[in-house]
């Protein structure tokens, strides 16, 4: 894999800027978002294939609107604008945007005009998905029109002698179902780009990588069973081998017979010097009479520090701290200078990096999206059952234990827990959702069982979709599956006679309870 080759996003605040990037790497070119105003000449110095300008919520007239580094245009590097990018490269060459008197979001028909490399194999008339109150009047010179509307005459642009085009349409969504030909067509006709970014690549360019900068030092991971932090861990040892140094804390609120099933594949089968530690005990006598759910998050977070590192402490020679970041966790946790999109979230792996270890930070996943992340494991040969998991909290089910947390309440709720995601599994709607899982309520309600009476406690089943984890609904998980799994509950553990079922979205609730 040529590692010059790469397109670059610009990113003015759309919604869609990550969206944009995965598009891009489904054909087979690297991505990299960067905020919209950064400098031309260190753009020019990434030696990108092209540029993307992204959509955005502003307007390219108002006061404050985002606005790049004008000399981007003359760094013979191709460009592609989108939606609010095609608008602002047009008002920055020459060209006119006003505001439209007829807006058009949603569905319109494209149809395309004269032959050009960028339409090339797409019907002459196609659906695309328009999102623009601005209108573009007039294109700046040596642009012509190739595609319209009947709502937009200048519904995509091109300067074919400086390779620049602009679309007033949105091409990484689903509803323009021929957009990824046309995005395939920039990256390789229009940029030049091979098509050879894959995971494969990927693995056989950092394994040298993660040699090179760990040398003859030790890397410590905390391995938590999930899909991040077990790919890295994977990836990380066939790099270095046994000097990778995993170590799992069993907090006491992990899934049933989680522990069990991380030593057996990443110790037994991939002989890894997994160091576990049994620090259930000690999670639960700092939990003990703790129902807020804050103090709960912080006193796990608090204790997992505390554990980790008196582990790492023992561990000689020791030169890096290994964390299954991501790029969505990259893109979301640092404020891109003035981006509209700003900051979404903090990020933290493993609670923060212990001030006294003095350990530098690797990251090899961090330019991977999530499916990416998937098939890096599936080709390293871990198993199904980590790589398509769902997501867990890091809090574990201590935050699926509503109220007070006690040994008691944990074991009902791994033991019903485990029957949700078994027959989710069974019925093959499992990895087909977000999450799914149950909930131990901290109320008790009357029921009958046999001839008498009982007073025992409630679940709660949760299974949502989301694509992100930012909003969700909820699953329309079939009847007959729903009193299979409820009937199996209330049989099989004991100390349960009521299961209920969540169907409340995000928002206005959240994914978890607590």
């Amino acid at each position: 894999m040529n590692q010059n080759e790469s397109i670059v996003i610009l990113d003015f605040g759309s919604q869609y800027s990550q969206l944009i990037a995965r598009r891009i790497r489904e054909c087979g070119v690297f991505s990299k978002i960067v905020p919209f105003n950064i400098p031309a000449g260190e753009l020019r110095d990434m030696r990108p294939s092209g540029i993307i300008l992204s959509g955005g919520p502003a307007s390219v007239y108002s006061k404050n609107a985002p606005v790049c580094d004008k000399k981007i245009f003359s760094l013979g590097i191709p460009i592609l604008g989108i939606c609010y990018g095609f608008q602002l490269l047009v008002h920055m060459l020459g060209g006119k945007v006003e505001r439209s008197k007829s807006r058009e979001y949603g569905r319109a028909e494209l149809r395309s005009g004269t032959a050009n490399a960028f339409l090339d194999g797409v019907s002459s008339l196609t659906t695309v998905w328009m999102s623009h109150g601005d209108k573009v009047l007039r294109l700046p010179d040596g642009f012509k029109p190739i595609a319209g509307t009947d709502n937009t005459e200048f519904a995509a642009a091109e300067n074919s002698s400086t390779r620049t085009i602009g679309i007033q349409f949105h091409p990484e969504v689903a509803h323009t179902p021929e957009g990824i030909k046309m995005l395939r067509n920039f990256c390789l006709r229009t940029c030049g780009a091979s098509g050879s970014w894959t995971m494969s690549s990927f693995i056989k360019k950092s394994i040298p990588e993660i040699r090179g900068k760990a040398r003859d030092r030790n890397v410590i991971l905390g391995l938590s069973g999930g899909v991040d932090s077990s790919v890295a861990a994977a990836l990380i040892h066939k790099a270095i081998g046994r000097r990778l140094r995993p170590i799992f804390v069993n907090n006491g609120l992990l899934r049933k017979d989680e522990e069990k099933r991380v030593v057996e594949v990443f110790a037994r089968n991939m002989k890894m010097p997994l160091k576990y530690v049994d620090a259930s005990k000690r999670f639960l006598d700092r939990l003990k009479g703790v129902s807020d759910p804050e103090r709960k998050r912080k006193i796990i977070g608090r204790e997992f520090v505390k554990v980790f590192d008196a582990e790492a402490a023992k561990i000689r020679n020791a030169g890096f701290l290994a964390q299954g970041t991501t790029y969505p966790d990259v893109i979301e946790s640092i404020p891109i200078g003035g981006n509209p999109s700003a900051m979404i979230k903090s990020h933290h792996n493993v609670g923060g990096l212990p001030k006294r270890m003095k350990l530098k930070l690797l990251e090899p996943l961090a330019q991977l999206f999530k499916d990416e992340v998937r098939e890096v494991g599936r080709q390293l040969g871990l198993p199904d059952e980590i790589i398509m998991r769902q997501p867990f909290p890091g809090p574990g089910l201590g935050v699926r234990v509503v109220g007070e947390v006690r040994r008691e309440y944990l074991d009902i709720l791994k033991n019903a827990d485990s029957i949700v995601v078994e027959e989710m599994k069974k019925s093959g709607l499992y990895y087909k959702t977000w999450q799914t899982f149950a909930v131990l309520l901290p109320v008790k309600t009357v029921g009958v069982m046999g001839d008498e009476r009982t007073y025992d406690n409630v679940v709660a089943l949760r299974a949502v979709d989301s694509s992100d984890g930012m909003t969700a609904d909820w699953v329309r998980v079939p009847y007959d599956l729903l009193a299979k799994i409820a009937n199996r509950i209330i049989n099989e553990v004991d100390g349960v006679n009521r299961v209920v079922f969540d169907i409340t979205s995000k928002p206005p609730g959240t994914i978890e309870w607590e």
